[in-house]
């Protein structure tokens, strides 16, 4: 586990750094990731990146930190700046051979807000991994970020009672400008006041709430724990 910092404010170019290292992640961290079928990340230092895994006989792991890619290999750490798609996929190489990117477009990537980024995919962490110690379940994975949608989440609940849900930390999508914390339970029949997202059935809670708590980590977890609570009154 590592340290959340603060949730720091937004800055006006924080949509289009979420935009180019969403397209990092899905074009050269997730692929570079062995074996070929797992694709899930993880919240890492200073950003997100694969869990270590095994490839040609060494230990390797690739991460965004901050506005770099790095790979770490046989104990070496490696560091590129995150210049265009293509151009930071020439540090993974050996990894995403044959299916290399080629676009050279600049990427237009901001470090304060890549670092606004990183904290909340790190609270997202702490917070998700906190629910999954309250409700333990028979090989519960860790949360996982997951590259396609580019939010950190976990499944809990007892599906046949009714109380699935994918618990998660979004950093944005076509409904939400900002980051947000939601809650979508399997079912279908949810409403009224705890139930209130957009463009989903569900909760959720956005950035600018969390940016106002004192205590960002239990409002999340009160968030959570109230709507947890909610369904098993349903």
């Amino acid at each position: 586990m590592f340290a959340e910092g603060p949730l720091p404010p937004l800055s006006g170019r924080f949509a289009a750094t979420r935009a180019g290292l969403h397209r990092v992640a899905e074009e050269v961290v997730a692929p570079a990731r062995k074996p070929d079928n797992e694709i899930s990340l993880r919240a890492t230092p200073g950003g997100f990146g694969t869990p270590p895994f095994e490839h040609d006989g060494s230990e390797h792991r690739v991460r965004v930190d901050g506005v770099e890619l790095v790979h770490e290999a046989g104990g070496e750490r490696f560091r590129a700046l995150l210049n265009s798609v293509a151009g930071a996929a020439e540090l993974v190489v050996e990894l995403l051979h044959p299916d290399f990117p080629t676009d050279r477009t600049p990427l237009e990537l901001d470090p304060d807000s890549a670092a606004a980024l990183a904290a909340w995919f790190a609270l997202g962490r702490t917070v998700l991994e906190r629910l999954r110690e309250e409700a333990p379940e028979p090989d519960s994975p860790p949360p996982r970020l997951w590259p396609e949608h580019f939010d950190i989440a976990i499944e809990a609940g007892d599906e046949a009672a009714g109380l699935r849900a994918n618990y998660g930390f979004s950093p944005g999508d076509d409904d939400h400008d900002e980051p947000y914390l939601y809650v979508g339970p399997w079912r279908g029949d949810v409403s009224g006041e705890l139930w209130t997202a957009r463009g989903f059935s569900g909760a959720e809670l956005g950035y600018a709430g969390l940016l106002a708590a004192g205590d960002p980590v239990e409002t999340a977890l009160t968030f959570c724990r109230d709507r947890r609570e909610a369904l098993e009154r349903i």
